[in-house]
């Protein structure tokens, strides 16, 4: 059989050259189970199925064992209560220390460990690329939007292969079968000239991508303009950020030619770049109806009370699939598994012996630490709030009945918090409204000390600091009897409008310091979580009131309302690595409350978990030690 391509083609060495020396033969053969390539691009309706093919290697951001925002930072993955015999998820050992070469965890190099095959994927877009004119019975709009499409979903791997291992070989076209040995032994390229490359398929694709989605019923998730604009920008940020801009860590990081691999002198310029592509991408947004949501209660709800309603905003800004803030939701990943590890045991007390709910994926002491007070800063930072007291035990009265039970003692920590606070994170004591409840004055009490119904009830279904995360857990789930439980699954929100606001201002931040434009952006999405603006809430509460007025004051203000809006949703991961902030945060005493404690006295003592560790290397993921062998051109990643 003679073919022009095969269904094996070399991507380089970086997985396959082994294959070179031993069985060249085998791949002028494709297996009778692998149709040709050819035949995938005879007719439309095989075209469409390569098409959602190259779609098929989108990571499974909205699971927690695949995604490694979620799991290998100091958010939530290295509390992760198993037995000790039970499969731990790959990224929660990345979180404990134990990356290696011999088998990376959450490999995406490789396409192992819960890793998706990003190399194949992107061989995989190439031979779309490569072959689509082919096909005879499709019309040229529908031909220019589909290539548009891969042409993203190859920039897009290539991004997400960039932020986890820094260079990376660019695979702009597939190599011939008779490439030679040495062809096909690639290189890491440069990290601008793999940024360059990624903006440039973005460009490339944008103008004929479609603005909206029309056909909702069967076209919800593909990619659209506004997506492509939205990721091109926080693409651009992150070029222009420090971990990529300017880094002087990796100076001596070099191949065998003598090529740079980081080019160690910043380039303010970078920032206008990214600025930009913000205001592009934000202007189309808001062009085509985008806006940050507001729950509006159904006709079966009773009245909510104000605070409710603004959580209930931030909830389901990301938990109501399709929503008005929704820029781009992954429909190859859905949540139905990740509510259930959110959910705890015992959260409805009539069905307490409920064993579906697992509870597990507990934040940390210093993540409830991380919200504003309800003044709109920091809690160390607010004049009018004890943070020296903030361990203390407190008895919340009738005025804070929406968010902590009247007359339940708790810790001093929890009162007078932001009502984002509320909204992402259930304590001991605090109230949860949902799961069948349309009264916000009958919203479910958590109680997890030890004896009640959310505490430790069995080795495994627990959360080992006493928090748990809301904000992913749709209100409208249901905890029912003898083991069910009914969940309200939607797709994982890749972007959504609050965190290109964030980039904004962000960019802008960097490009001109804190000019009344970049203090809009971050204010309509404080204004949305109803906290006073960055400069009312400073000069009127802060110890610090001109903070926001230099360029390193708004910067760290911008830092931390990123953190906030955005926790849990698997960017605190990537944001603290490309500011070069997470060795001073990550390298910290995980912490939680006394779990075996029965009295508020008791149970509201800090209990050490863990000490994580960060260095300098795990700033990029090695590349299996396999790799080297078969390619000595690659170089590991710095450290390792």
């Amino acid at each position: 059989m003679k073919i022009k391509y095969t269904w094996r083609i070399i991507v380089g060495a970086i997985l396959v050259l082994p294959l070179l020396n031993s069985c060249k033969k085998y791949l002028d053969v494709v297996p009778d189970y692998v149709a040709t390539i050819e035949n995938a691009f005879t007719m439309r309706k095989e075209a469409e199925k390569y098409l959602f093919t190259c779609y098929s290697y989108l990571p499974a951001d909205g699971n927690p064992s695949a995604n490694p925002g979620l799991t290998s930072g100091d958010e939530l993955s290295l509390i992760y209560p198993f037995v000790a015999s039970a499969l731990q998820p790959p990224p929660y050992h990345i979180a404990r220390g134990f990356q290696n070469v011999v088998d990376p965890y959450a490999n995406y190099w490789d396409g192992t460990q819960q890793g998706k095959k990003l190399f194949i994927g992107l061989r995989d877009c190439n031979i779309f690329l490569e072959n689509i004119n082919k096909v005879p019975d499709i019309n040229n709009d529908d031909r220019r939007r589909w290539i548009a499409e891969v042409k993203f979903l190859k920039a897009y791997y290539h991004f997400y292969l960039l932020r986890h291992y820094g260079p990376i070989p660019l695979i702009k076209e597939n190599l011939p079968l008779e490439a030679s040995n040495e062809a096909v032994r690639v290189y890491r390229d440069p990290v601008d000239s793999c940024f360059e490359y990624i903006v440039k398929l973005m460009d490339e694709a944008k103008d004929d991508l479609p603005v909206t989605i029309i056909n909702e019923t069967d076209e919800l998730g593909r990619i659209t303009k506004p997506i492509c604009l939205a990721i091109k920008a926080k693409i651009l940020v992150t070029a222009a950020s420090p971990l990529f801009n300017g880094n002087a860590d990796y100076s001596s990081y070099v191949d065998n030619r003598g090529i740079k691999l980081f080019n160690t002198t910043k380039d303010d310029t970078k920032w206008v770049k990214a600025a930009e592509a913000c205001k592009e991408a934000v202007e189309l947004c808001q062009e085509v109806g985008l806006k940050l949501y507001t729950f509006i209660p159904g006709a079966l709800q009773t009245p909510l009370a104000p605070e409710t309603i603004t959580q209930m905003s931030v909830r389901n800004a990301v938990t109501e699939k399709w929503n008005s803030e929704i820029i781009w939701a992954n429909t190859n990943s859905m949540s139905n598994p990740l509510q259930i590890l959110n959910i705890p045991r015992g959260i409805d007390p009539a069905q307490a012996g409920n064993t579906a709910p697992r509870g597990q994926m507990a934040p940390p002491l210093k993540i409830a630490e991380l919200f504003y007070t309800k003044n709109g800063v920091p809690i160390n930072e607010d004049r009018t709030w004890d943070y020296t007291g903030r361990y203390g035990l407190r008895t919340a009265v009738n005025t804070e009945r929406f968010n902590i039970e009247e007359g339940y003692t708790t810790a001093a920590l929890h009162f007078d918090r932001e009502d984002r606070f509320y909204a992402n994170i259930a304590f001991d004591g605090g109230k949860w409204y949902g799961y069948g409840q349309t009264d916000d004055t009958k919203s479910i009490t958590l109680k997890a000390k030890k004896g009640q119904a959310s505490s430790q009830q069995v080795n495994f279904s627990y959360s080992t600091t006493g928090y748990w995360v809301k904000k992913l857990v749709h209100f409208q789930n249901i905890v029912g009897a003898n083991s069910t439980l009914t969940i309200r699954d939607y797709p994982w929100p890749e972007m959504r409008l609050a965190d290109l606001y964030l980039l904004y201002a962000e960019a802008l931040n960097e490009k001109d310091g804190p000019t009344p434009e970049a203090l809009r952006w971050i204010n309509l999405v404080r204004t949305r979580a109803a906290i006073p603006s960055v400069e009312t809430a400073w000069t009127t509460y802060a110890k610090n009131p001109a903070a926001y007025q230099t360029k390193d004051g708004f910067r760290k203000i911008i830092h931390q309302e990123r953190l906030i809006e955005l926790a849990f949703e698997g960017h605190r991961f990537y944001d603290l690595r490309r500011w070069k902030e997470a060795l001073s945060v990550i390298n910290a005493p995980v912490t939680g409350w006394d779990l075996d404690q029965a009295t508020p006295e008791a149970y509201y003592r800090v209990r050490p978990i863990y000490t994580q560790t960060f260095s300098l290397k795990d700033y990029f993921w090695p590349i299996r030690e396999n790799n080297l062998t078969v390619n000595r051109n690659l170089l590991q990643s710095p450290g390792w």
